[in-house]
This record gives structure tokens, C-alpha cells and sequence, in this order.
């Protein structure tokens, strides 16, 4: 690949048809693309840098009518650039979600932490302090959830928006049959 040039994929089709769900009623630009054409791209797009650009190339045996081919770049981007919108409301979704498990996980650490004190004041020996030590642990192990959201499970959900971002600013071109 020589650098500044999109990186290329490229998809091989009897006909244009083939790149769309065919049981997708929507008009032609907001059609979805077929799960296996959809999996094929997405997944040669992660396979390249983020940093660089792409362009997918489908060799057809069989063009399409000249509006149908002129308007398959939109409707691919148009797809990409969907994908790319649900998956940032999922991002919003899961630091709601981190947000509210944070809150509750601070509450029940308070309780667990202020519970082991007063063990600890009450029951003297053994016994009040294996207590106290669960309450310890129990308590920050309700953190593991809020935790796991704003440490892990971010990441890939920003990455896949990433890619389709990228995905919907492509560049589509439709080969002939040689």
C-alpha cells in the first residue's frame, strides 16, 4: 500500500443486489447491507490502522442500472454512518450506566465500610473481625461493575464507532466485468 492512498477492499459480486438485505423494505439508500457483506468489510476495516483511509471496490459480473450504480456509494455510507449513530448512543448508554452503577456502588461501599466500624467497636476477637473484613470486601466488590464500565468496557464500543465513522466516509467503487 503506498501511503496518502486508501486502503482497499475489495468484494467480488454476481450483481449489486448482492451487497444489500434483500428482505430490507426500505428505498434503495436507506436499505441495510446484507449481514455477510456488512461482516466482510467491517472486518477488513479493523484489520487497518485507524489512521488510514479506506475505499471499497466491488467487482460486479453484472452492472446495475446507471442510477442504482450511481447512488450505491451513498447508500453504503449512508449505512456506515447509521451504524456509527447507534453505536454512539450506546456509548452515552453504557456511562449512563456506569454513572448510576458508580452512585450505588459509592452508597453500598459507605454502608459496607461504616458497618465494618461498628462491628469492629461491638464484637471484639475473631469472629468481629472476619465480619468487618467481609463487609470490606463485599463492598468493594459492588464497585467491580462501575469499575469494568469506565475501565474496559468503553474502549471497544468508542473503537467500533471509530470504524464505522470511517466506514461512512469511503469511497465506493463499482468495477465492471472485464
Amino acid at each position: 500500500m503506498n501511503p496518502g492512498e486508501p486502503q482497499r477492499i475489495e468484494l467480488r459480486l454476481r450483481e449489486l443486489a448482492q451487497l444489500f438485505n434483500s428482505l430490507d423494505p426500505s428505498p434503495f439508500l436507506e436499505r441495510d447491507l446484507d449481514a455477510d457483506a456488512e461482516e466482510f468489510i467491517v472486518g477488513w476495516a479493523r484489520e487497518v490502522h485507524l489512521g488510514h483511509e479506506l475505499a471499497l471496490v466491488v467487482h460486479l459480473a453484472e452492472m446495475p442500472p446507471p442510477d442504482r450504480a450511481a447512488s450505491a456509494g451513498e447508500a453504503v455510507r449512508h449505512y456506515f454512518s447509521t451504524r456509527a449513530e447507534m453505536k454512539q448512543r450506546e456509548f452515552r448508554l453504557l456511562m449512563r450506566r456506569g454513572r448510576g452503577s458508580l452512585v450505588v456502588g459509592l452508597l453500598f461501599l459507605a454502608v459496607c465500610l461504616a458497618l465494618e466500624k461498628l462491628i469492629l467497636g461491638l464484637a471484639q476477637g475473631p469472629f468481629g473481625a472476619i465480619v468487618a473484613t467481609g463487609f470490606t470486601i463485599v463492598g468493594w466488590v459492588a464497585m467491580w461493575r462501575p469499575l469494568e464500565i469506565y475501565l474496559y468496557n468503553w474502549w471497544p464500543v468508542r473503537e467500533e464507532r471509530r470504524n464505522y465513522e470511517r466506514l461512512a466516509c469511503m469511497a465506493v467503487r463499482l468495477v465492471p466485468p472485464a
